[in-house]
């Protein structure tokens, strides 16, 4: 089968960086599906590992943990797919990634693909929806509310930092869908800003500009959550200042430090997001990831959430995969980048 992959940790400039390969086509065990690839999406976690971390033996490492495809074989322990199936899933950081015509993912990381969209538009998807999902209502555990009215009387007040990217972009449509917090979000370009709006945001500031005064010049409550996707190290000041006492702060970045004495005073909590936790560690709940993208697909159908594409990049291949690297790390993307078909 034709796959993506590398050997060695390096800057996206060199030759190797990323090629195109042959491997064995795998086959499905247990609680397996092996999954036809039709779409992928692309993420910073994709272009972080190919910097940072080497293959540890001589087989190349397989990106890649977005995707949409069709249940081609099953194995013997599988209870929620059959072959003919249209899925879409982000899979385990543990194992080889959706760059690949074929992959192997265990059926609790799975979902039904929303029939609205087509396989691009849906690829887009489910590793920030995921996210979103987790750090909404795990973390900073905002209440979902009971019934599609609109509570004018909730007081919470979600700040989103970096709304215009990948998991920001499906978190603001979570937040104004299922719940009836205020959002207030952030983003420093018009287009950014445009695009946040379109997704539904009640505010949308500047976050290039200090942000202390933007939020009071909006005459709203206090900040009860904050939803940080994008250097908090830089922002952590401001969101002291914003957030009411007891407030919640919630990152998916990787900041080299924090000073979370800063956070006492005011009894702030702080919360980290990583969607592979569950992949990762085996957890008893790993099914969640499933009945979630169930949920949210279900809302995409009813034409509640729409797709956070931001550019379709081509087909799968090294040389495309290379040039979505490179617009990730340049932190240049609104929405997500796709790529489909073989």
């Amino acid at each position: 089968m034709k796959a993506i992959g590398y050997k060695n940790a390096a800057p996206i400039v060199t030759d190797d960086a990323l090629v195109d390969i042959e491997l064995e086509l795998p086959v499905a065990t247990g609680r397996d599906l092996l999954i036809n690839v039709r779409a992928i999406a692309v993420n910073p976690v994709d272009f972080k590992i190919r910097q940072n971390v080497s293959s540890t033996d001589d087989s190349y490492k397989v990106l890649g943990w977005d995707a949409v495809g069709e249940v081609v074989s099953i194995g013997d322990e599988v209870e929620l797919f059959s072959p003919g199936d249209l899925v879409y899933y982000a899979g385990d950081l543990t194992r080889h990634g959706s760059n690949a015509q074929y992959q192997l993912v265990d059926e609790r990381l799975v979902a039904h693909k929303p029939a609205r969209l087509s396989d691009a538009e849906a690829a887009a998807m489910p590793l920030t929806t995921i996210t979103a999902w987790e750090l909404l209502f795990d973390h900073l555990a905002i209440k979902k509310r009971e019934s599609a009215e609109h509570n004018s009387d909730s007081k919470d007040v979600l700040l989103v930092v970096g709304a215009s990217g990948g998991v920001g972009s499906i978190l603001v449509q979570l937040a104004k869908q299922l719940t009836n917090a205020t959002v207030i979000a952030t983003a420093s370009r018009p287009s950014s800003q445009r695009w946040v709006e379109g997704l539904g945001a009640d505010y949308v500031i500047d976050h290039s500009k200090p942000l202390v005064e933007q939020i009071s010049a909006l005459n709203i409550d206090a900040v009860t959550h904050v939803a940080s996707l994008t250097h908090t190290d830089s922002y952590l000041d401001a969101y002291v200042d914003v957030l009411k006492p007891m407030g919640k702060i919630a990152l998916t970045d990787d900041p080299d430090s924090l000073d979370v004495m800063k956070l006492k005073t005011k009894s702030i909590s702080l919360h980290w997001e990583f969607m592979f936790t569950r992949s990762m560690f085996k957890t008893h709940d790993m099914v969640a990831h499933h009945a979630l993208l169930t949920e949210v697909a279900t809302l995409i159908d009813n034409g509640a959430i729409k797709t956070t594409v931001g550019q379709h990049l081509g087909t799968i291949n090294a040389k495309n995969l290379l040039n979505a690297h490179t617009i990730l790390a340049s932190g240049s993307a609104i929405g997500k980048l796709v790529l489909e078909g073989f």
